[in-house]
């Protein structure tokens, strides 16, 4: 049934969803959805958790575990990843893919007009940029997280090859991205790179073993595939359309996509919310600090969602 290889007790093991959707793309690709917490009280504000690279739904398991007690929480894997089918071919591979899922995704787990907290890591992150300015999308965005993410030159500012900047350093990044060597199994070696590659010096080894657990259930073909959409992405310039409330989160010592890349959002975003900045943070920040993500988007239901019901609520009175 799954390509899963989870943590299985404790803060980092995927909790149980209480109902499962499939929303089907526009293309066909059908994605694999959960919906979390209390699903039958429209009372409930909703949040939509968008994972990144070779991650699932359980990558946002604190996340779930916390915010399922009073918030309808809704997560999807990506094509290809978790329990979402692998595309069809190079052509199921692109931006405008990951736009169509997430509308599918929207319109299959709200109702129609039903507005949510859009949450993004790494490559949901710029799922979420790239859709902006989709009407699908503006339809039901009340305001958005993005979390360790980047919109251009990924290749050239990720500092995951320990050399200076310069071609050679691109070159062998763009060639991590493209590459669908194995990655074998969780060993403590694993582990190790792993934490290199994307993780703060300081993290924990739990958070360790669950995200090396995570990452390595990713098919490499579809790493590879993603991968390849990673190294040519450039949708800096859909940020103007980024209309919603927008909160930017990074981590200081995030080697894939730098604080740089973060900043360069913040300064482009119509309608900025805050940029928080972790110290000893990596790539990971809803594993890694997992109280804080959580946390900010309890802040932006607050200010952005519950707010607006109220307000609705007053005007139809």
């Amino acid at each position: 049934m799954s390509r899963l290889m989870h943590v299985m007790s404790g803060p980092y093991a995927p909790p149980a969803a209480a109902r499962e959707l499939v929303a089907v793309s526009a293309d066909g690709s059908r994605l694999h959805v959960e919906v979390h917490g209390p699903v039958d009280d429209p009372a409930a504000p909703a949040v939509v958790l968008v994972h990144g690279w070779t991650c699932s739904t359980a990558f946002w398991a604190a996340q779930i575990r916390e915010l399922a007690r009073d918030h309808r929480v809704i997560a999807y894997d990506q094509r290809g990843h978790g329990r979402s089918p692998v595309p069809a071919g190079p052509t199921g591979y692109s931006v405008a893919a990951l736009v169509d899922d997430l509308e599918a995704v929207l319109a299959t787990a709200l109702e129609p007009g039903e507005q949510a907290v859009l949450v993004g890591h790494s490559m949901g992150g710029m799922t979420l940029m790239a859709a902006a300015g989709r009407p699908k999308a503006e339809e039901h965005a009340a305001a958005v997280l993005l979390c360790s993410t980047g919109t251009e030159r990924l290749a050239e500012v990720s500092t995951v090859m320990p050399l200076r900047a310069g071609r050679l350093r691109t070159r062998l990044t763009r060639g991590l991205l493209h590459s669908k060597a194995p990655l074998g199994p969780v060993t403590p070696v694993a582990k190790a790179v792993l934490r290199y590659a994307t993780m703060g010096p300081g993290s924990a080894r739990d958070k360790i073993d669950a995200c090396t657990r995570i990452v390595h259930a990713c098919p490499r073909g579809v790493r590879q595939g993603w991968g390849r959409v990673l190294a040519s992405l450039a949708i800096h310039a859909n940020l103007a359309r980024l209309t919603a409330p927008t909160a930017v989160i990074a981590g200081a010592t995030d080697r894939m996509t730098p604080p740089e890349a973060a900043r360069a959002i913040v300064a482009a975003l119509p309608h900025c919310e805050g940029y928080t900045e972790l110290p000893g943070i990596g790539h990971m920040t809803p594993v890694e600090a997992p109280d804080l993500v959580t946390a900010q988007i309890r802040q932006l239901v607050a200010a952005h969602l519950v707010v607006a019901s109220h307000a609705e609520v007053k005007e139809g009175a």
